[in-house]
């Protein structure tokens, strides 16, 4: 006989991992116990030396869907504990290391019994059990017990804590189980406070009337899992338009949830890796391709949606949707409250956040009526605190490949196993950046990235950044041995951070270092970290596109080749500069953008002569010229930017996209990428927007005149829009390319690191991709965490970590 102490570390809490290690103990007759302890779980078997062996093998291969196992250690056990049965004990309390599993939607197995008369959970909208259910939004503190979380309040009856005690029932130690009986209740309300007749719907109960005032064209306020959503018939229009005015969310596409995939089938094409992302205990919303109505093609610009014809009794959906879009953002229901709510809606429904645009999503009741009582008719409540707010992660599939856009429900906060040679780092706190911003712990060769916190130039944004960086610290008991922060100086997660490391709140007894790092070096951190790259790897040449990011020079970067390490990099090339006049004005108003290319590449003049028919020129020429111009030359508000997302929106402004305004970040450039024509990518006679390379401050510049000349000329031609869109596209990607050839010859370059916001388009990422690898260069780019800022803090992290061991 031999008694072994196995230790198992991973997601390894609330997932039903101790149930399988029991049946599998019994099964091969092993004594012993498992619990729960700070560190993840803890096993100590004893029997013969194979059925340990082949137990420990089994429970690998066998591990519960919702569990990852990271590690699994084994000693010898030294205890005099003599054991004579195997058994689940009481968690222990110790040194926090083990992880806060993520939500994950309904199981197969709750969702038929919701559905099933004869079962106890019939129409109970929160059903779950160790497959399904809430995670992280209900947790409190770890380990991962009833106790916890919000479900505390809710004492267990007898038939839920028989089947919580039972090892063979898949709700054994199910922390979140209830039923009608015991557990947490819906109800319906009036925005205005005014009763509901009794039977007004004649409906089963609150849950279903919510259906029928959907199908009334009303707007409800539901409760979910990790926030408030706004719903609505996605297929009225009137209803729509009546949501975007009260939420005051002019254009910005929303988001859809469907019954089932047959009614996502009726409005867009999803292949199987799009399908399998959307039935995944993740759920996500995933961006697929939409179906037109007579006209499918990509390159006849933006779709109409499936409009209702006689082989079809499909509605329409609104046009208001996802205006100047191809794509729809679908999700399916991802918890018992919005299958029930589904059951009779034959059509998809608008599911988005409940908030005012760029607030955070209310998720207290009585916040919920004072900030959404101006826009919902109806709220769907209920009685379960909502602990940590979580959003609807969002993905899109290219080539295959996953490409993370906002990770939150469903992937957050499980952990990122970082490369050989971070095994040992020190305890990591990154601030992550201003927007899209995400937080990030690192410690014991992992990587903990919080859900998306959303734009911290909202003050209640940054409030509840604030409160949710407190919970994880608190709850994973993290003490920072650093602090990452971004370099851009006014950037409130950098003046937190600042504030967090002088604060000697940690029991280090004194400031505890700051680390300040470069923008876009830490996008190019992060793709190599979710890549697996040593932390010794070479140097690669990262390519870094994005909006803006505070440069070691005090300019504002954005269009960056760097040839980085973990710990250091070198400017190699760059876009030329370009005045951002009127600072932030100018990412909301395109044709700023516009008006400082051109003057920069032409004499407004000479400009003016040879193309003033034209319909841009003619635009210009009705702005205060002569202010804009005195705001460039005496450096007033308008900083000098390399951003190739200024680029694509200075383009997109030229051609008649978004000219005057942006309602939402990054919407002239994914209008253009939606206008343009595909069908001409790879016909290199269509490429004629040259770009020209010149030698600045000894690193190359990427000069845009010959491009802007080129276009001009199309538009005097009058090419079509789709056709100058896709021709910008594919200009760009052999810019790019023919860039890093150039750079390859005076530098050794193993890998090209594909980062930053603008490798978000399709277009542009494919085509890069396909010249690169076409020259036989490994190319890297983000699956796991986004490419734009929501990936940040992991690189701060790792650069943090990497300069500390070095």
């Amino acid at each position: 006989m031999s008694t072994e102490e196995i230790r198992v570390r991973g997601t390894v809490q609330g997932v039903g991992f101790r149930p399988t290690v029991y049946r599998l103990a019994k099964a091969y007759g092993l004594q012993g116990e498992v619990c729960n302890d700070g560190q993840g779980v803890l096993i100590r078997a004893s029997g013969r030396e194979e059925s340990i062996e082949e137990f420990v093998q089994k429970l690998q291969k066998e591990c519960p869907p919702l569990a990852r196992i990271d590690e699994v250690t084994r000693k010898r056990y030294e205890g005099k504990s003599i054991f004579h049965d195997f058994v689940i004990s009481q968690s222990v309390s110790s040194v926090v290391t083990t992880e806060i599993p993520p939500d994950a939607a309904t199981c197969e197995k709750c969702k038929a019994e919701i559905f099933d008369p004869f079962s106890r959970w019939y129409r109970y909208p929160f059903t779950n059990c160790t497959h399904c259910g809430p995670r992280l939004s209900i947790i409190r503190a770890i380990p991962y017990d009833r106790l916890n979380t919000s479900m505390a309040s809710f004492a267990m009856c007898a038939e839920c804590r028989r089947e919580y005690k039972d090892v063979e029932n898949r709700r054994f130690h199910a922390q979140p189980v209830a039923c009608q009986v015991c557990g947490p209740k819906a109800w319906l309300e009036r925005s205005d406070s005014k009763p509901i007749t009794p039977h007004m719907f004649s409906m089963l109960d609150d849950v279903d009337a919510v259906c029928t005032l959907l199908q009334k064209g009303e707007i409800v306020a539901i409760k979910g899992l990790g926030g408030f959503h706004l719903a609505c018939d996605a297929t009225q229009e009137n209803a729509v338009q009546k949501l975007r005015q009260r939420k005051q969310r002019n254009q910005k596409p929303f988001a859809l949830m469907a019954r089932d995939m047959a009614i996502i089938e009726e409005y867009c094409t999803p292949n199987a890796k799009e399908r399998e992302l959307l039935e995944s205990p993740a759920a996500p919303i995933v961006l697929i391709q939409a179906k037109g109505g007579d006209d499918d093609e990509r390159g006849s610009g933006r779709i109409q949606f499936k409009t209702q014809n006689s082989k079809s009794k499909t509605p329409r959906l609104a046009p208001s949707i996802a205006p100047g879009q191809n794509t729809l953002g679908f999700m399916l229901p991802n918890t018992p409250l919005h299958h029930l709510i589904l059951r009779r809606m034959n059509r998809p429904i608008v599911l988005t956040s409940g908030n005012l645009s760029d607030e955070p999503q209310s998720i207290d009741n009585v916040e919920a009526r004072e900030k959404l009582g101006k826009i919902a008719d109806y709220f769907l409540l209920h009685n379960r605190d909502i602990v940590n707010r979580v959003d609807d992660s969002v993905v899109r599939v290219v080539d295959d490949k996953v490409l993370t856009i906002r990770r939150a429900r469903g992937y957050a906060p499980a952990s990122i196993n970082l490369p050989p040679g971070f095994e040992s780092v020190p305890q990591i706190l990154a601030m992550g950046s201003q927007l899209k911003n995400t937080f990030c712990l690192l410690r014991d060769g992992k990587a903990i990235l919080s859900q998306h916190q959303g734009d911290l130039e909202n003050p209640v944004t940054f409030q509840s950044y604030q409160d949710t960086l407190n919970l994880y610290l608190n709850i994973l008991e993290h003490q920072p041995e650093a602090i990452a922060v971004d370099l851009h100086p006014e950037y409130l997660s950098t003046k937190l951070g600042e504030e967090l490391a002088v604060s000697n709140q940690y029991g280090h007894g004194s400031a505890v270092p700051q680390l300040h790092i470069q923008h876009h070096h830490a996008h190019i951190a992060a793709c190599m970290a979710e890549n697996g790259l040593h932390i010794n790897s070479p140097p690669v040449l990262g390519i870094a596109l994005d909006g803006l990011g505070y440069g070691e020079d005090g300019t504002l970067w954005g269009g960056e080749f760097l040839l980085a390490d973990y710990r250091q990099f070198t400017r190699l090339a760059t876009f030329k500069p370009i005045a951002m006049i009127g600072g932030k004005q100018a990412m909301k108003e395109p044709w700023r953008n516009t008006y400082a290319q051109l003057i920069s590449a032409f004499p407004w003049d000479e400009l003016k002569q040879k193309y003033g028919n034209l319909e841009i020129v003619e635009f210009l020429e009705q702005k205060p010229l002569k202010l804009l111009n005195q705001l460039i030359e005496k450096e007033i508000n308008s900083p000098l930017s390399s951003s190739v997302g200024r680029l694509f929106d200075a383009v997109a402004a030229a051609i008649g996209i978004c000219r005057e305004e942006c309602s939402y970040e990054g919407q002239a450039a994914i209008e253009m990428e939606t206008l343009a024509d595909t069908t001409i990518l790879d016909n290199k006679e269509n490429l004629n927007y040259y770009f020209n390379f010149v030698v600045s401050d000894s690193i190359y510049h990427i000069d845009s005149r010959s491009m802007w000349q080129a276009l001009l000329n199309d538009l005097q031609q009058h090419t079509p829009q789709a056709m100058i869109a896709a021709k910008f596209h594919t200009s760009l990607a052999h810019a790019i390319v023919e860039m890093v050839d150039n750079l390859r010859q005076k530098n050794d370059i193993h890998h090209v690191v594909l980062t930053g916001g603008v490798f978000q388009n399709c277009i542009l990422l494919e085509q890069v991709t396909k010249r690169l690898q076409a020259l036989e260069i490994n190319v890297l780019t983000h699956s796991v965490v986004p490419a734009n800022d929501g990936g940040l803090s992991l690189g701060q992290a790792v650069i943090g970590a990497a300069q500390l061991m070095n």
